[in-house]
């Protein structure tokens, strides 16, 4: 079975293991996903069957949004509610203005230090493997996008509360925007609940969990077409497919020059992610076919 699977992940199993799941539904080892969710958190789940699991790298850097509970006030050694608390303060003084005002200073492009907890690989390791060693590493800062920060339900108090909804580039973590926010403010802060509401086109109100999938398997699979829908696409006959998948650039009039396109057939079958290379020239750059 090859293409692309929206789940709603539950709080409790790790990424992993809800991949496990997926394996055992479908009888294929073939199976991965594009973008980890921590254990503590929920919502939308890109999972990859078969030849699809060469669409991760696409799929994973789409643009992402998110809703998270935000608490003031404290800090800890995981940036949320599941780790050891390293620092309490008085976060009473901080108004819903001031939260906004400091969320604002987010909203950009800006510069990240993954957190421990993070599936960023340091010398060939995960870095949650060796936080959960006891050790921490020299993390380098990375380039994100921040669009938006909306701050609602803010519930004032010694450790004050709010929901934000973050829409963001892929590789942002929330978790450290939460901590980087109270620090802003000067009282610390974690990320006590996250939910991932959207992935590129994948958004949560369509997502379906492991025991629905469970019961109609291939009902709920998304053709690898469809899953890159946010692709340009270009449509090509017989022998100029046949030219794609021998990795031969072939001409794709309308094409605009740099853009990487969906290259398909005329049945609608993703054959392959091309580059176009100069105005109405496409060069495959991944096939899928054949």
């Amino acid at each position: 079975m090859d293409g692309v699977l929206n789940i709603n992940k539950t709080a409790g199993p790790t990424s992993h293991d809800v991949i496990n799941r997926v394996r055992r539904i479908f009888g294929q080892r073939r199976v991965g996903h594009a973008g980890t969710l921590d254990p503590m958190a929920t919502g939308v789940l890109v999972v990859c069957l078969g030849q699809a699991t060469r669409l991760v790298e696409y799929l994973s850097s789409y643009d992402k949004e998110y809703r998270a509970n935000l608490c003031l006030g404290v800090a800890t050694d995981t940036q949320d509610s599941t780790g050891q608390v390293v620092s309490e303060s008085d976060a009473s003084h901080v108004t819903l203005d001031a939260l906004k005002e400091a969320a604002k200073a987010f909203v950009g492009d800006i510069r990240q230090v993954p957190p421990m907890v993070s599936a960023v690989k340091h010398n060939g390791r995960r870095l949650y493997e060796l936080a959960r060693e006891g050790k921490t590493v020299e993390r380098a800062a990375r380039n994100v996008s921040v669009y938006s920060i909306d701050v609602f339900d803010f519930r004032p108090g010694w450790h004050a509360e709010a929901e934000i909804v973050v829409r963001c580039s892929g590789g942002t973590y929330i978790r450290t925007l939460c901590a980087d926010i109270g620090g802003a403010l000067g009282c610390g802060g974690i990320m006590t609940a996250l939910t991932r509401t959207r992935v590129g086109k994948f958004a949560l109100d369509d997502a379906v969990t492991v025991e629905q999938l469970a019961q109609a398997p291939q009902s709920y699979v998304i053709p690898m077409a469809d899953a890159l829908a946010d692709m340009p696409a270009v449509v090509l006959d017989g022998d100029a497919v046949r030219r794609v998948m021998h990795g031969m650039d072939v001409r794709a009039e309308g094409a605009r020059a740099g853009a990487m396109v969906r290259v398909l057939s005329d049945q609608g079958l993703l054959v392959a992610v091309g580059v176009v290379v100069e105005p109405g020239v496409v060069k495959p750059r991944k096939v899928l076919a054949g």
